[in-house]
């Protein structure tokens, strides 16, 4: 317990803005949030409607240790309180031609798969594992473990002969081509990239680590939706006396020289802090909460935001039997498809499809003989150059029900029963994300090594970040990890260098 704890304001009831609540309250902080929405969660939200119910956000759990930290601090276990399940396979890729290829955790299956599949590309398949473990490892020692932050960071913390094995000079589809020979198994192993909503022909070799996360550590499901990590965080946040405002949007963050001296809201309350934690993302923060001038917001110019999705909730009125819980419909042309998002910042016309039917795992969120279908395919930010229409969206939508439909899910439009869409603008005025991007910052080794925004500001030592676009980054474990690392940071100021 720390002594000096002081008053701590946390910005958005994000799961990094709960993480960082719960590992300092736990230390005998004073935190209290303010959460525009009427929810807690973020990005991790859910939808339901005429007995169909949907992940909105994050549908994919993985390192779920990462998640019993965070409330073994609060003194409870999160296996206990959030039951989940492990998903075999992990996710079924479709390609054009009709074939199929599965992942699976257990190696004996993965083998059998390969050898069907290609036999050929059984050893390489295994030797990229193998270099994925190796990236894996040596980031989570640092970057993950220690809440590096910069290039300089990593060069104080990394021995030199570290430094060869991130692979830098290679690009992430480099770095699987060079092991996997077969085109289609290779796209499917670039498209873990899906987890930071980037393009493996520009983020770096060692984000190659990702394979790692779910062939070491299990892919999850949380039965009933991903909503109850959420609501098990609340009732911790409520076990701990954190004080959780809903509808209550925070208009500015106040300052005094190089200190934050707390926030004001909307309805015209102002709280004072000894350290203020944004859960809104670092860009917007500083152009919105803290009227940056573009002079300072110039350093941040590196910091792209990732992509953006269409959010497509169907509730269909049959089952489709060749789905798996996760899939992917495969675009004919990965690298056209990964160029025209990234560089062209353009809708694809034959786009790469993520397909959720969390239905095929638990039947309680669907209506009995139907199904529960969230897609999203990955689409450009909102940018200046290529403004999309309301209708745009709408031929976008119609492009994939086409694709879908003639890769195998006959007549799905006209079994759909229910439909939900969001737009990138939709996601924006929701959660306040940087031009609507959905995983915060992109990954690219031109524009930043795949490093995010740092966790502390550089202008007010006791303003910091937690979220996707902040290191070390996107999915729910990152951004809770971050939540963690800024906890550490701040007790280590208070105890004088002793976290």
């Amino acid at each position: 317990m720390n002594r000096n704890a002081g008053k701590v304001v946390v910005i958005g009831a994000g799961l990094g803005g709960m993480s960082a609540a719960i590992s300092l309250a736990s230390e005998g902080y004073s935190v209290e949030i303010h959460e525009k929405n009427s929810k807690t969660g973020g990005k991790l939200n859910i939808l339901k409607d005429e007995g169909f119910s949907f992940d909105l956000g994050p549908s994919i759990l993985t390192l779920p240790h990462i998640f019993e930290e965070l409330f073994k601090k609060a003194g409870a276990s999160f296996t206990d309180d959030v039951p989940i399940r492990p998903l075999e396979p992990q996710w079924r890729t479709f390609f054009e031609d009709g074939s199929t290829f599965n992942l699976y955790f257990d190696r004996g299956k993965m083998r059998e798969e390969i050898r069907q599949f290609d036999a050929s590309c059984e050893g390489g398949f295994f030797d990229f594992i193998s270099y994925s473990e190796k990236q894996y490892d040596i980031i989570e020692r640092g970057y993950f473990n220690h809440g590096l932050d910069t290039i300089r960071d990593f060069m104080s913390f990394y021995p030199p002969g570290d430094v060869v094995h991130f692979d830098l000079l290679r690009t992430m589809h480099q770095g699987v081509a060079h092991y996997i020979k077969n085109s289609a198994i290779c796209d499917v192993m670039d498209f873990f990239i899906k987890y930071v909503g980037s393009s493996a022909y520009a983020a770096p070799g060692f984000m190659n680590l990702m394979p790692t996360i779910q062939f070491r550590y299990k892919l999850w499901y949380v039965d009933g939706g991903m909503y109850h990590i959420a609501r098990a965080m609340e009732t911790l946040m409520k076990s701990l006396g954190i004080k959780v405002h809903l509808n209550s949007e925070v208009s500015a963050i106040l300052t005094d020289g190089s200190r934050a001296t707390g926030i004001s809201t909307e309805s015209g309350t102002y709280v004072p802090a000894d350290y203020v934690v944004s859960n809104m993302e670092t860009i917007p923060a500083y152009e919105k909460l803290l009227d940056e001038p573009r002079s300072f917001l110039r350093r941040y110019k590196r910091f792209e935001p990732a992509c953006s999705g269409l959010i497509l909730d169907l509730g269909v009125g049959r089952k489709y039997p060749q789905l798996a819980h996760h899939n992917f419909f495969l675009s004919a042309n990965q690298r056209e498809h990964f160029d025209t998002v990234f560089k062209k910042k353009k809708l694809p016309d034959d786009p790469t499809i993520y397909l959720v039917a969390a239905s095929r795992t638990d039947s309680t969120v669907a209506p009995e003989g139907c199904e529960a279908i969230k897609i999203l395919p990955h689409i450009p930010y909102i940018s200046d150059t290529n403004r999309y229409t309301a209708s745009d969206y709408k031929d976008f939508k119609e492009c994939i029900l086409d694709k879908l439909e003639r890769m195998g899910l006959k007549d799905l439009r006209k079994n759909i029963v229910f439909e939900h869409m969001w737009t990138p603008e939709d996601i924006q005025r929701q959660y306040y994300s940087n031009k609507g991007s959905i995983y915060g910052v992109v990954c690219d080794r031109f524009k930043n090594y795949a490093l995010k925004t740092p966790k502390q500001s550089p202008k007010y030592q006791n303003l910091f970040f937690v979220g996707g676009s902040v290191n070390p980054g996107a999915g729910m474990p990152m951004v809770t990890l971050c939540g963690l690392k800024v906890a550490e940071r701040i007790i280590r100021i208070d105890t004088g260098g002793k976290a």
